[in-house]
């Protein structure tokens, strides 16, 4: 059934309060934070990659709070095993069988903190769970349960030590973002507050998790017009094209940035997509997924570009999409 025009009003007041109750966290990053609550209701997982001190981990904390379920932090380190990560099979001398001992992963959400500081095994533990929502260890398949969001931050700045994240588990995020140091008022107005926030006090939480699960179904209910689809098909072929890429975006790419269309419509008050919707998602959703040619990367140029270019150059359906 599609989304009505009022459950889209309602979709909207709800998302708004969640963008408010995040915000007490993270002042002044209103964009960025709507971008991560879209992630969440499209049933995506979120990278946050950026400068140190900017509030990757408050912002993650924050996603985690709003929402009344079960999190988890894991503190990626070199001698993370994956074990550590997904649970392990022990064996119970009583029963005289092998008892399984879930790990940090089964959790509503899931705060990889520097991800990238983690060897390459480590990583690829979260691969099948990003994916399918469970755990195979042994034989054995273990739902992770739902709602299900890893967000995940890394920093770019400071590379020894550090493992790059291999393509296939960049295309399991479906929104890469940074956050960015605050301007001149808001950094004031953090400064003038930095007493009046307890250390650690947690947030309230806005919503169940269970309501997560049902604000994701009716996001997948928003209208979208074939026109529109036919315009997410044509920037993902571009990506592929374009000589300053070896390597373009997927399809689960292109799956990605219709459902994420779909929330940011929703959570506009709209109950159908407009080709607005996946431009101001196309950076997100689809940078961080190509990999560029290195001629091309010599020259200084960035995915990031790439994507913006395509967006002037693949001409947009016109005003007949269908609501």
């Amino acid at each position: 059934m599609t989304m009505t025009a009022d459950q889209a009003t309602r979709f909207a007041d709800v998302f708004d309060r969640l963008v408010a109750n995040v915000e007490r966290a993270l002042q002044g990053k209103s964009p960025v934070v709507r971008l991560a609550l879209v992630a969440m209701l499209s049933e995506g997982h979120l990278l946050l990659e950026d400068a140190p001190g900017t509030g990757k981990t408050s912002l993650a904390r924050a996603l985690a709070e709003s929402v009344r379920g079960t999190s988890s932090r894991i503190q990626f380190t070199p001698d993370l095993l994956p074990g550590d990560i997904t649970g392990v099979s022990v064996f119970d001398q009583p029963s005289g069988r092998f008892v399984f001992h879930p790990g940090a992963v089964f959790a509503n959400v899931v705060l990889a903190d520097e991800i990238n500081r983690a060897s390459p095994k480590t990583q690829a533990a979260l691969l099948e769970v990003m994916e399918e929502g469970r755990v195979t260890v042994d034989g054995s398949s273990h739902d992770a349960g739902e709602p299900f969001m890893v967000i995940a931050t890394q920093n770019p700045i400071e590379q020894a030590g550090t493992y790059r994240l291999p393509e296939a588990q960049l295309d399991r995020f479906l929104i890469k973002t940074s956050i960015g140091y605050p301007d001149h008022a808001t950094t004031l107005r953090i400064l003038e507050g930095a007493t009046e926030r307890p250390h650690g006090e947690r947030l309230p939480a806005i919503i169940t998790a269970e309501g997560v699960t049902v604000l994701a179904a009716e996001a997948r209910s928003v209208h979208v017009d074939a026109v529109v689809n036919d315009y997410v098909a044509r920037l993902v072929q571009a990506t592929r094209d374009v000589e300053e890429t070896r390597l373009g975006a997927s399809v689960r790419a292109a799956l990605g940035l219709v459902r994420a269309s779909k929330t940011r419509a929703a959570s506009l008050g709209r109950h159908f997509v407009v080709p607005d919707d996946v431009k101001a998602l196309a950076g997100p959703v689809l940078a961080h997924r190509l990999v560029l040619d290195p001629e091309a990367e010599f020259d200084g140029v960035t995915a990031e570009a790439v994507v913006s270019q395509l967006l002037l150059e693949v001409p947009p359906p016109g005003d007949s999409v269908a609501r």
